[in-house]
């Protein structure tokens, strides 16, 4: 098993730095015709530089020989053109960017998060995947590939599943920073026993110089001491040759010491500077670490949330959809119902059409056998009216004012078949309207004492014979119901109306006109409208009973609405409502349509 992951091994270093090389020939570098070497920088202690270095004997980029360079620092990296850094050695990704921006270099790193770096690799089995970050690379001045980016992942869902073997490298990473701090405390303990050791020294080297002072001393009592010119010259010198070399070896011993004492204080010094160092190095780890377990929680947190957000945006697309599906049905059941609708409108158009001129035919050759029989009464009054009795002459007046009633009855019929037929609508200034309708009324207004009261009446869009006959009407009306006794007052008012239609607003313009006469009975307001309805007896108040109808087909016709307010014995108000100007719109027939 062990040659297995060995194997394995060799293999991913290849693929690794093949996946560079490739890389590195898939960006479009700028000014790259005039570099003499294309240069490949590897960050911290990764083999990967081994690797580098022994393909670069074998291949080229663009043409130019590879040059492989190791860097422990991000401080020192210049002057080259792609930079590769592994996420097990805690480099800050962000940092290395920021030192790295505008020097025209390609950081290409692997286990790092999802769009950190420029283009990031992952490994994936026996193989890797990467993910290229557009917007960083071409802010550098490079030029991407196509085939870089077809193959690269575009999804950071896709990529949270590749970078799961990155979290275990993390774990792996503060594995090894544990057993640094082991090894740095072990060392620590060894530092600790060598200076215990040379503390020992020390005490040996102040024994054997003790041992040295109380050696000359002897010498010196033994000079002093008249013994030793007694003894023989052979003794004297072996004592003296013992003695010096005592000393020379003494003297020996104590410089080796002294050297082993200057190299341990040298090895301490390096050992106090490369503790230091590993601590730095340890604390800035853990630095990192803790930023980058803080950012994995960030990860998570977004992933959750994307994740939710996801969630909600296929709830949302399939109520969505369902309501397209049921719009789509409705819309064309409607187009159906707009169909028969269209079809039902030019039918009621066409018998509309029939009956107006069948209207108008019929006014029209009624009059003449009409006009025959009044004059044939006339002439019978004039020639034979003597010869009848008072019954007789009573009847050949029933008979004549039947002919004259039957007369204004065809035509306020004839006229009735007319209105709303044109479509020739102007500005007509209905306080025009008022001031002619009142110089018309003048004999009326004096011989009943009728006041007519108004404020300043608009300017309205529509048909001025047909608004003045609505008026007219109106105002007649509010002169002729009146009792005997009392003196007609009339009081007309505009406001405007704002009224919302299918979801749109429309302003109209909100006519009243009200008068002090007998007024309407509430069973009788519902057909008051309706031609040919009368309320009275003729002996009572003339008329034909078709003005109402006449003003209601106009109102209609310029695409408002009427109504009233009555109460018996206080008279009446009649409302009106006409379109201002900008609602009003004529369909290609020429009738009139609300907007």
């Amino acid at each position: 098993m062990q040659g297995q992951d060995l194997g394995n091994e060799e293999v991913k270093r290849a693929q690794r730095t093949i996946f560079i090389y490739n890389f590195a020939q898939q960006i479009g570098w700028p000014q790259i015709a005039e570099l003499e070497t294309f240069k490949i920088g590897v960050l911290g202690p990764d083999r990967t530089v081994i690797d580098l270095k022994a393909i670069a004997q074998k291949r080229k980029i663009f043409g130019k020989p590879i040059e492989v360079v190791r860097y422990q620092f991000v401080k020192n990296i210049k002057d080259i053109q792609l930079l590769y850094v592994h996420n097990k050695y805690n480099y800050d990704i962000a940092y290395i960017l920021r030192k790295i921006s505008k020097q025209n270099i390609l950081l290409v790193s692997e286990d790092y998060f999802y769009n950190s770096s420029m283009i990031n690799m992952v490994n994936v089995g026996d193989s890797f995947e990467y993910e290229i970050n557009e917007n960083r690379i071409e802010r550098e001045g490079f030029v991407i590939a196509p085939s870089l980016k077809q193959y690269a992942v575009t999804s950071s869902q896709k990529w949270k599943g590749l970078f799961k073997s990155t979290e275990q490298s993390l774990v792996n990473a503060l594995n090894e920073n544990e057993e640094q701090k082991a090894e740095i405390k072990s060392k620590n303990d060894q530092l600790k026993q060598q200076e215990k050791k040379i503390e020992n020294q020390s005490k040996t080297l102040d024994n054997i110089q003790e041992k040295i002072v109380e050696n000359n001393q002897w010498i010196k009592e033994l000079s002093s001491q008249n013994q030793i010119q007694e003894k023989k010259y052979e003794e004297k010198l072996l004592i003296e040759k013992e003695l010096e070399k005592n000393i020379q070896e003494q003297v020996t011993f104590i410089k080796a010491q002294e050297e082993r004492i200057k190299q341990s204080v040298v090895e301490i010094e390096e050992k106090q500077r490369y503790l230091e160092e590993q601590n730095k190095q340890i604390k800035e780890q853990e630095s990192i670490l803790d930023r980058q377990r803080g950012e994995i929680e960030d990860q998570k947190t977004i992933n959750w949330y994307l994740i939710a957000l996801i969630s909600l945006i296929l709830i949302g697309g399939f109520f969505v959809y369902r309501s397209y599906l049921n719009k789509k049905k409705l819309n064309k059941v409607l187009q159906a119902k707009n169909k028969e609708i269209h079809e039902q409108s030019l039918d009621l158009e066409s018998k509309n059409k029939e009956l107006e001129q069948f209207a108008y035919i019929a006014s029209h050759d009624l009059q003449e056998p009409l006009n025959t029989i009044s004059s044939f009464i006339g002439l019978i009054s004039e020639d034979y009216g003597d010869s009848f009795d008072e019954v007789g002459k009573e009847s050949l007046n029933y008979i004549s004012d039947a002919s004259i009633r039957m007369k204004k009855l065809i035509d306020s019929l004839l006229e009735y078949s007319r209105l709303g037929r044109s479509t020739d609508f102007v500005d007509t200034g209905m306080e025009t309207i008022l001031q002619e309708i009142k110089e018309d009324f003048r004999n009326v207004l004096e011989r009943t004492n009728a006041k007519i009261h108004s404020v300043k009446l608009p300017v309205v869009f529509g048909n001025p014979i047909e608004l003045r006959l609505l008026l007219q009407n109106l105002i007649s009306n509010g002169i002729k119901f009146t009792d005997k006794e009392t003196i007609p007052e009339i009081h007309i008012n505009v406001t405007t109306k704002n009224e919302t239609m299918n979801g749109q607003t429309e302003t109209f313009w909100e006519f009243s006109v009200k008068d002090n006469g007998i007024g309407i009975p509430q069973k009788h307001q519902d057909r008051i409208f309706a031609i040919f309805q009368r309320l009275h007896s003729r002996e009572q108040y003339q008329g034909t009973g078709i003005g109402l109808a006449h003003c209601k087909k106009i109102i209609e016709s310029h695409g408002g609405t009427i109504w009233l307010e009555s109460q018996e014995g206080k008279g009446t108000t009649f409302y009106f409502t006409i379109p201002k100007k900008e609602n009003i719109l004529l369909d290609k027939s020429g009738i009139k349509i609300d907007m």
